[in-house]
């Protein structure tokens, strides 16, 4: 069997030469390459009579999958969104993913986007710069109320840090979690967290039902000045209207994630608005997280190739 790993997983190259030599050693071939393709067309070549493709965040389109003879797709990310899903039904191609291995990484910014809103990190980084005269009067967690929408692993891992800092913890989830409940956490309606939090943190999936699940009316149920983080995914969120809460001096934020991949274009509302900080979509991106991505990829190809499927999405 022929395995090809066509996007750099941002580990030691002496990592990726190990996996080599075992994969090789096992009778099958393994070729990986240290920067993405450029198109479709470059990722075909690349996957000529491979049947596994390790691919990273990068599309993955039906015209790539019509034109390969793939049986897995081992997605070294969380999310999938990228791959086209429907063309993998089609031509029978089984699609694992690496959940969990940036679990801590995103944690660890959603706070960080959280107390950089709090204390005006880019202002003081103007104030520093340019001389000028900025209100630098800060706030703390402590206190405050935290509403944290979507409490799978990242969710209550947030939950855990928020509460360390002393914060008050409303949820917001399909099922109630007794995890969550026991670090203190009260689950509460989308319109009751909404209206009650100080700060609101996503942690969805993006899927048909979660497009837009943050728009206009929830949006307008925040509270005057409060913040909003997102290290979930863009299209969650009406970024649009956001943008003009943000202007207006309603609400804050804190921004990892876009409608589209960076670099964001130039009109893009959140990339012009106020009262907002923004991040490179770098929350998933530790090197902690990228040897942990690394051991969960390999693990699932080495499970396929033993006759067992793991962290199979479709």
């Amino acid at each position: 069997m022929k395995i090809s790993l066509i996007d750099p997983l941002m580990v030691d190259n002496e990592i990726i030469e190990k996996h080599k030599e075992k994969i090789d050693g096992l009778g099958h071939e393994f070729q990986y390459f240290n920067q993405s393709a450029k198109d479709d067309d470059e990722i075909i070549e690349r996957l000529k009579d491979s049947q596994v493709a390790i691919i990273t965040n990068n599309k993955f389109s039906k015209k790539v999958i019509d034109n390969t003879n793939l049986k897995l797709i081992d997605v070294a990310f969380t999310g999938f969104n990228h791959v086209d899903m429907a063309a993998c039904e089609e031509n029978d191609i089984i699609v694992e993913n690496a959940s969990g291995y940036s679990d801590d990484s995103v944690a660890e910014l959603v706070i960080g986007l959280t107390i950089a809103v709090m204390r005006k990190f880019d202002q003081n980084n103007k104030n520093i710069f340019e001389d000028e005269s900025f209100n630098l009067l800060g706030q703390i967690i402590k206190g405050k109320t935290v509403g944290i929408i979507g409490t799978g692993k990242i969710g209550t891992r947030v939950v855990e840090i928020f509460k360390a800092f002393g914060a008050n913890i409303l949820a917001f989830n399909r099922s109630e979690k007794d995890q969550v409940k026991n670090l203190g956490a009260k689950y509460v309606s989308l319109e009751e967290l909404l209206k009650n939090s100080d700060i609101v943190s996503i942690h969805l999936p993006q899927n048909d039902e979660t497009i837009g699940f943050i728009g206009k009316d929830q949006l307008d149920l925040m509270k005057d000045k409060a913040i909003l983080i997102n290290c979930a995914r863009g299209p969650i969120v009406d970024n649009t209207y956001l943008a003009k809460l943000l202007n207006e001096d309603k609400l804050r934020a804190g921004i990892d994630v876009f409608d589209m991949e960076p670099p964001l274009d130039k009109d893009y509302p959140l990339r012009n608005a106020k009262n907002v900080l923004l991040t490179n979509h770098v929350g998933f991106f530790t090197e902690e997280a990228m040897k942990i991505r690394c051991e969960i990829v390999f693990d699932n190809l080495y499970k396929f190739l033993d006759g067992k499927i793991v962290n199979r999405v479709n």
